[in-house]
């Protein structure tokens, strides 16, 4: 299904000015529009909760790929669990994360995670995600490594809490649409993709089914796994959804470099290209992954 060409207002300098409720409606139209074109996104491909949040660690600043050599060098060594992460020698951790690059600092940052758990919550992640979202939010980002995403993508995928992760992916999709610059601040993107998305959940919960997948553009979707197919909130799933699909965007289509938005479901959406340039063949150079 083609999307309708969304309409840019511009001043006269030929700049698009921001307009944050403005956002609101195309960021659903986005949703719509992936979710259509490849469904369900099975993300965060793991088999446990604690999977999930050493995925959140060893993902920081490396490629999934790699993080799926240092998962299987985990789980081959049966120390996919907290209790083996909290006995094992930190130079044996070091060893088998070391595909995930910066081995020595997310070692330490799993064991700082497992003491914390200890401490705080006896060792048990259900007492832990019973917490309040904000007070526990709040005692995450205290914790040594651990940042906005690291801390949102523990809260929601493993502990379905409702709160949407921004990544670079995101931050990059938002500014080659002109949507918001690639700086704006971590809590301004979140509570955009927030406060849009409580409409289609709010909606999504009283259909009760999710549409039928019409587009023949590849998928994205990993294989369904336990924590993927997870009994979740419905605004929950619509974070998790969505965030998997920007993910799938990111990663095939709207690349740091060379990107292929010609062959994207989004490309409907993209602004009129400048008349100095051409925007399907942006300036690459901008940070992100």
């Amino acid at each position: 299904m083609k999307a309708a060409k969304p309409r840019h207002t511009v001043d006269r300098a030929g700049n698009r000015p921001s307009n944050r409720l403005g956002n609101d409606p195309q960021i659903r139209a986005y949703y719509r529009t992936l979710l259509a074109a490849w469904g369900p996104q099975h993300w965060w491909p793991a088999h446990t909760p604690f999977e999930v949040i050493v995925g959140a660690f060893l993902t920081q600043n490396t490629a999934w790929t790699n993080v799926e050599l240092a998962l299987a060098n985990l789980r081959t060594a049966n120390l996919l669990s907290i209790e083996a992460i909290r006995h094992v020698p930190l130079s044996e951790l070091e060893r088998l994360i070391r595909p995930s690059g910066y081995f020595r600092q997310k070692a330490q940052r799993l064991k700082a995670f497992v003491a914390f758990l200890d401490n705080r919550y006896g060792g048990s992640l259900d007492n832990l995600f019973a917490q309040p979202t904000n007070r526990l939010r709040k005692e995450l980002l205290a914790l040594n490594g651990i940042g906005p995403e690291t801390a949102d993508s523990i809260l929601l995928y493993a502990g379905n809490h409702p709160v949407f992760v921004v990544d670079a992916y995101t931050r990059r999709i938002l500014e080659r649409h002109e949507i918001l610059p690639q700086k704006t601040d971590y809590e301004e993107i979140r509570q955009l993709f927030e406060r849009s998305l409580a409409t289609v959940a709010k909606n999504k919960k009283k259909a009760g089914t999710r549409p039928k997948v019409e587009s023949e553009i590849p998928s994205t979707a990993h294989q369904p796994s336990p924590m993927s197919t997870a009994q979740r909130s419905t605004t929950s799933q619509v974070y998790n959804e969505m965030h998997g699909l920007i993910v799938g965007v990111g990663k095939h289509y709207c690349k740091k470099s060379k990107p292929a938005c010609e062959a994207c479901p989004l490309e409907p959406f993209l602004p009129p290209a400048p008349r100095s340039s051409n925007v399907r063949n942006r300036d690459a150079s901008r940070s992100g992954r």
